[in-house]
């Protein structure tokens, strides 16, 4: 390596990668990543960011961008057999939703704008507890800090041998983005506001479920849950007859969908037994991925990317041992990122989700935590 600063090598080109790579190239690294598809573009429909990862994405600088299409719903509405079971207004709580494209997009950007040298076409095959990362080509590359956020199959992990489990659970999702199609949702229920989330439940005789929301004035992100040995509930591209028999109120919606081949994604949650190895750290799905039901997959991956970022930072510094730095950020930081897996698979397994009023308590701490406060461990003690 020429450059004199310290070197990052990570491997993924997701939120977590590019979080991690615009907040280490910010506080002075050198960074290069390494996305293995030929262009960097996001999976997937819509997403709702917290607290957490809004307040990281203040201090990359990537605020102004992610405001311009993105929206705060009026409340999180559940219902059950359209009926409302509850409406939270979160007061107290900074959330946003918008389409994944736009806050990849986002992210990208100030990735780019920070310096971060981004290479396409990259595959990361494998990694070394001394900061080693071998390309799918056979080139090796040497630096201080590698970083593993390369996704729930992660080769960066397994080439680690690092021990996880991961957990299964019955029901999954298809995740669509379509025209808000306000206006006609209105005329056949005046009564709703249209610019809520609304968690639309049916449990019996079937179950099947409809999150409904908003991402901007234009796009609506919706996610169509139902169990996995639901053969026509998970059936892609959708049984529209199946789903407006019984979300009739959804019909303009849900027929944008059924027009969309889409993917059935099961739920899981992986958990490693540890997120460290020398001097290659885990984050995102590669380390902890989850459930959706507390929106708090990208938000952990955000949320550690900053304080690894820090860690890593403060470490070199003070000519400190970065190994040990890695261990220590992941005993102070992990337990947010355990209790929002906790949590998220405890209302997937159970669908306690349905009864609504479910953002308080440890629900919510996750959600509360500002990962980019030097004296939140004072605070949260």
């Amino acid at each position: 390596m020429t450059d004199s600063r310290r070197h990052a090598e990570i491997s993924g080109g997701g939120f977590a990668g590019l979080t991690t790579a615009a907040a280490l190239a910010q506080m002075g690294w050198s960074v290069r990543l390494h996305e293995r598809a030929p262009e960097l573009r996001a999976e997937g429909a819509g997403i709702v960011l917290w607290n957490n990862s809004l307040q990281v994405l203040d201090r990359i600088g990537a605020t102004p961008d992610l405001q311009s299409r993105s929206m705060t719903p009026p409340a999180y509405e559940t219902r059950m057999n359209n009926e409302i079971q509850s409406q939270e207004v979160l007061e107290g709580i900074r959330w946003r939703t918008m389409t994944r494209p736009h806050l990849h997009e986002t992210l990208l950007t100030a990735a780019r704008e920070s310096g971060v040298e981004i290479v396409a076409g990259s595959e990361v095959v494998g990694a070394t507890p001394d900061g080693t990362i071998t390309l799918a080509d056979g080139e090796t590359l040497d630096a201080d800090l590698v970083v593993g956020a390369d996704g729930v199959g992660s080769p960066v992990r397994d080439s680690l041998g690092i021990p996880l489990k991961r957990e299964r659970s019955r029901d999954g999702i298809t995740r669509f983005l379509v025209p808000r199609r306000k206006a006609e949702l209105q005329a056949l229920e005046p009564d709703t506001e249209w610019d809520n989330v609304i968690d639309f439940w049916n449990l019996d005789p079937r179950v099947l479920r409809v999150l409904y929301t908003p991402a901007n004035d234009e796009e609506l992100y919706i996610a169509l849950m139902s169990p996995s040995a639901d053969a026509d509930g998970s059936r892609v591209p959708i049984d529209l007859e199946l789903w407006t028999s019984v979300f009739p109120q959804l019909a303009p919606v849900l027929q944008d969908a059924a027009g969309i081949q889409g993917r059935y994604y099961g739920y899981q949650t992986t958990r490693l037994e540890r997120w460290t190895d020398g001097h290659v750290a885990l984050i995102g799905d590669s380390a902890h991925a989850m459930c959706p039901a507390l929106a708090q997959g990208a938000g952990t991956a955000m949320q550690n990317a900053w304080t690894l970022a820090v860690a890593a930072t403060e470490a070199v510094k003070a000519d400190a041992d970065l190994p040990g730095a890695l261990v220590e950020w992941e005993r102070v930081e992990r337990p947010y990122t355990d209790l929002a897996q906790d949590r998220s698979q405890w209302y997937a397994d159970t669908r306690e989700m349905a009864k609504g009023n479910q953002f308080v308590g440890e629900s919510v701490e996750t959600a509360l935590y500002n990962p980019t406060d030097p004296h939140r461990h004072e605070v949260h003690a």
